[in-house]
C-alpha cells in the first residue's frame, strides 16, 4: 500500500496545512505551477516527490520536473500533466498520451478547480487537486490525498483551507 498526496498550482507557498495533510504520505504529487523552488524543498522534507512544471515554473523547476510524467506504481499506471483539461475536453497531446500510455490515473493542475471525475471511455480516474497557492480566483485552496492497494484506489479524502483565514 501506498498514501499519496496530490497538490498543484502552489504558486511558490506550501503552508503548515498541507504539511500536515501529507505527513503520512509515501509519495507527494505535484501538479504543476509550484512557482518556487523552496516548495519542491518543503515538500521533500515530508516523502519523495513526484511531478510536472507548470506554465509559471521557471527554469530552477523545469531543469528537475518534466512537461509530462508517466509511471507505475501498485499496479497502476499514471500520468501527469499540469495543462490538459478533463474527460470529455482533453487537449490533443492529453487524448494522444491517454492512448498511448492507458494510465489508470492522470493528474492535471492549471484550472484552480478541484475536479474527481471518473472517465468511462478511457477507464481512468481524473483528478484534478485545485489550487493550494494565494494566486489566482479560487476561494479555498485544496489537496487530496487517496490510498493505492495493488491495482485500487480507496480512502480518497479531500482538504480545504479557506484562503482568507
Amino acid at each position: 500500500m501506498k498514501r499519496i498526496g496530490v497538490i498543484s498550482d502552489t504558486h511558490g507557498s506550501f503552508e503548515k496545512k498541507f504539511a500536515d495533510f501529507f505527513k503520512d504520505c509515501d509519495e507527494i504529487w505535484h501538479c504543476g505551477d509550484w512557482g518556487d523552488v523552496s516548495v519542491v524543498d518543503k515538500m521533500k522534507a515530508i516523502a519523495p516527490v513526484r511531478g510536472v512544471y507548470g506554465n509559471i515554473d521557471g527554469q530552477d523547476i523545469r531543469i528537475e520536473y518534466p512537461e509530462f510524467l508517466t509511471f507505475e506504481i501498485e499496479g497502476i499506471r499514471v500520468a501527469i500533466i499540469h495543462i490538459g483539461g478533463y474527460p470529455g475536453r482533453y487537449q490533443q497531446k492529453v487524448r494522444e498520451l491517454i492512448s498511448w500510455w492507458r494510465p489508470q490515473i492522470y493528474l492535471s493542475g492549471h484550472s484552480h478547480i478541484l475536479k474527481v471525475v471518473y472517465d468511462k471511455k478511457n477507464q481512468l480516474l481524473h483528478i484534478n487537486p485545485g489550487a493550494a497557492g494565494n494566486s489566482g480566483f479560487h476561494k479555498v485552496k485544496t489537496a487530496v490525498k487517496f490510498d493505492l492497494i495493488h491495482k485500487n484506489i480507496s480512502n480518497l479524502k479531500v482538504l480545504e483551507v479557506d484562503r482568507k483565514k
